[in-house]
């Protein structure tokens, strides 16, 4: 039977799976940003912040979905030096993530697929492998940062989440339990001394995966304004 448990880093290859089994049709068509994905949105929370990440285990010892984040995105902006070092760096963090060419300014995240033609149709435009490298080693880039607003959401809203679950068990209540026991780590994680989650919690919804909206309203989010300037959706829950 299937249970929630904390992070194990035995469990890190099947968050990898996950991460990349759950991905918007955008980056899950990109070689490189399905083999980048996990260290963009997943290893950096379960390297950095384990005591706030949580996995399904499907009672067997795989993991089937994970809820994973960090109470207090500054504290953890702080402590991104050292991911950089032990993951990044590492042998398989460097196979699988190219060191970006520069990270004086961010490159745009999508750009014009070079392997279309223009026959007087718009070009595609496909994920730059470049700019999601660049993220991963800059986290003020990848957190912190953005269009307008961003700033003044992560200052407010200082705890953040990413949830994922493979189709197999959506739909069964374990979304919900998930964020609850989420909500009450970063709780806990408050009364430490510099640690401070703000209003509360934050998280994105990718602009093609803005079904779940619904789900996250169901279990006390709400949408934040300044999203859509950058195609996405900001959610925000007050603790």
């Amino acid at each position: 039977m299937a249970f929630i448990r904390p992070f194990e880093p035995k469990d890190t290859e099947d968050c990898k799976y996950i991460c990349r089994a759950t991905l918007p049709p955008t980056l899950a068509a990109s070689k490189g940003g399905y083999r980048m994905a996990p260290y963009l949105w997943t290893l950096q929370f379960t390297h950095l912040s384990p005591q706030t990440c949580f996995v399904l285990d499907d009672g067997t010892g795989h993991v089937v979905g994970y809820i994973i984040g960090t109470p207090d995105v500054f504290r953890f902006a702080a402590d991104y030096p050292r991911y950089i070092s032990e993951v990044l760096q590492s042998e398989q963090g460097l196979a699988d993530v190219p060191v970006p060419k520069q990270l004086d300014e961010p490159d745009s995240f999508f750009i014009p697929d070079p392997d279309s033609t223009n026959d007087g149709e718009k070009r595609k435009n496909v994920v730059n492998e470049e700019s999601m490298a660049q993220s991963a080693y800059k986290v003020e880039w990848l957190i912190l940062d953005g269009v307008q607003g961003k700033r003044e959401l992560v200052e407010k809203y200082r705890a953040m989440l990413h949830i994922d679950l493979l189709e197999e068990v959506q739909g069964q209540g374990w979304g919900r339990k998930m964020i609850e026991k989420f909500v009450e780590s970063v709780r806990e994680e408050g009364k430490k001394e510099g640690v401070d989650f703000g209003k509360g919690i934050q998280l994105g919804v990718a602009g093609e995966n803005t079904k779940v909206v619904k789900f996250y309203e169901k279990v006390g989010f709400r949408v934040y304004p300044g999203g859509e300037r950058e195609g996405n959706v900001w959610m925000v829950r007050d603790l």
